[in-house]
């Protein structure tokens, strides 16, 4: 990847984090957290790796996005903005009575969005009865599903990874956002379920790990998805929850809490920072 190219996501990336800043405190609730730690991976899919046209969001041969950890629309809505859905002024009804963008994704109403998600372990099973769909109707669209790494503590996650390696959804790409830290505190205090790896390749997946931040590894990971053929794949993405906001960086306690006016200040002054350092 050429490095303007680099800049270009990054740039992207910090734009989306600013959307997630700007949306959680609209709503004055929200789940920050999480949303940032999956911003570089939301740039790389929907501005290099995803075939989609925002002109057309229900074309049969697009590829598809499930948010399995669906509390984190933060993030979904301000790249799907970012990429001409709808306008970003948009974000800031994130959770009004009248919006389009409620606290969890809902395909009916928002643009861009292809599966309704909340109830965790819901949008992976989903995503692999998409990715069956596709084999039998011999469709080449991709299928790719964002789950959170508390939310592989629902048994649900691992009957659709059964689910997918029975069927060889080779079209199917898992990235589990391994940012180490859930609402109730850090993943191996709640109920651990590491080691991720070792799990899934017991269930027939194709096992990569990556840094969720770095756009060269993450170009690496998802060619190799793309490359592997009767076996579905998962990338282990290791990140930060909080990701450039310099108070909610590694903190559970911004899991679930969108900042008040003051720190609202100081986590836009980290983005515009961040946005001066790539300019």
């Amino acid at each position: 990847m050429e490095r303007s190219e680099i800049l270009d996501l990054k740039r992207t990336a910090n734009n989306i984090r600013i959307g997630i800043i700007e949306s959680v405190y609209s709503a004055a609730c929200g789940h920050p957290g999480g949303s940032l730690s999956i911003a570089d991976i939301m740039a790389y899919l929907y501005f290099k790796v995803m075939n989609i046209d925002p002109k057309d969001p229900f074309k049969e041969d697009r590829d598809r996005l499930v948010l399995s950890k669906g509390h984190t629309a933060p993030a979904l809505y301000a790249t799907l903005a970012e990429r001409g859905y709808f306008p970003k002024d948009e974000l800031k009804t994130l959770r009004k009575t009248v919006s389009r963008l409620q606290g969890h994704p809902d395909m009916k109403v928002t643009p861009g969005v292809d599966m309704s998600t909340g109830s965790l372990g819901l949008g992976i099973s989903s995503a692999c009865g998409m990715a069956l769909a596709a084999k039998y109707k011999k469709k080449n669209y991709r299928i790719y599903s964002i789950i959170g790494d508390g939310e592989s503590e629902e048994g649900q996650v691992w009957e659709a990874a059964m689910f997918a390696a029975h069927y060889k959804l080779d079209n199917l790409c898992v990235i589990l956002d391994l940012n180490g830290l859930q609402i109730d505190g850090k993943l191996t205090e709640v109920m651990n379920p590491l080691p991720f790896d070792e799990k899934f390749l017991a269930f027939g997946w194709n096992v990569i790990k990556t840094n969720a931040h770095d756009f060269e590894k993450l170009e690496c990971a998802f060619n190799d998805a793309a490359a592997t053929k009767g076996k579905p794949t998962v990338i282990i993405a290791k990140s930060v929850k909080g990701k450039g906001v310099s108070f909610m960086e590694n903190k559970c306690e911004w899991h679930g809490a969108a900042p008040n006016a003051e720190l609202y200040e100081v986590a836009m002054k980290d983005l515009r920072a961040i946005a001066e350092q790539l300019d």
